[in-house]
């Protein structure tokens, strides 16, 4: 397990929020994990083309860690996926029916469903979609008539990798979780470069991450974002 990296404090909170980013497999760290009391997940699971199995097979590892994040989580805790489809062999894959499977095996349901733009609306992007789903299930919290989020986000933030999402989109979900699920605690199973606990660090919350790379971990671990841009 490697060690937290020292991160600012966020603006006000009197105490510097911890990140821990660990360099390993998610899914099998995922099954060593007992739920977490104050945490919510909020992450990207990787696309069919950063892993090496068959299109079945990755459909049944995708929705098995999906449902091992919902259930890292307490009961009135929430999972927030941000998720691109992915076109394959001449069809699309709706990666956010696999999100609803993996709610239905954990005992969640549905809190929101929202679109963050990838490029500005009405331009064709051909191959690669122009919008990635956000959504939020729970087992236990159900949700609000203003969860503060907009229905398209369409400022998403400018990512630091190609295959991250924008710090600003990270930040909606984050404040979600904070501010509707009670989260203290942000929990990145598949981090990256560590985009989701550098912004909640930045807005005042304790953060672990979980990645393959070693090279994307020792990012993870120094990367940093300004309230400011959030």
């Amino acid at each position: 397990m490697s060690p937290a990296a020292p991160v600012r404090p966020a603006a006000g909170s009197g105490r510097t929020p911890v990140r821990e980013v660990i360099t390993g497999d998610a899914l099998p760290w995922l099954r060593t994990q007992s739920p977490r009391p104050g945490a919510c997940v909020v992450t990207s699971l990787p696309d069919l083309s950063e892993v090496r199995m068959g299109c079945a097979i990755w459909s049944e590892w995708f929705v098995e860690a999906a449902t091992r994040c919902i259930r890292l989580v307490p009961d009135d805790g929430a999972a927030l996926f941000f998720q691109s489809d992915v076109r394959h062999d001449g069809r699309w894959i709706d990666k956010g029916a696999l999100v609803l499977r993996a709610a239905e095996a954990a005992g969640a349901l549905l809190l929101f469903h929202k679109i963050v733009c990838r490029f500005q609306p009405g331009h064709v992007t051909g191959r690669r979609p122009g919008y990635t789903h956000l959504m939020a299930v729970s087992r236990a919290l159900r949700s609000t008539e203003e969860p503060g989020l907009p229905d398209v986000i369409v400022d998403a933030g400018r990512p630091v990798w190609v295959r991250a999402m924008g710090p600003r989109a990270a930040a909606h979900a984050i404040r979600f979780a904070r501010d509707q699920a009670g989260a203290r605690l942000i929990v990145d199973p598949f981090c990256g470069v560590g985009t989701v606990p550098a912004v909640a660090n930045a807005l005042g919350l304790d953060a672990i991450g979980v990645e393959l790379s070693a090279r994307r971990a020792q990012q993870a671990r120094r990367l940093e974002v300004r309230l400011a841009d959030l």
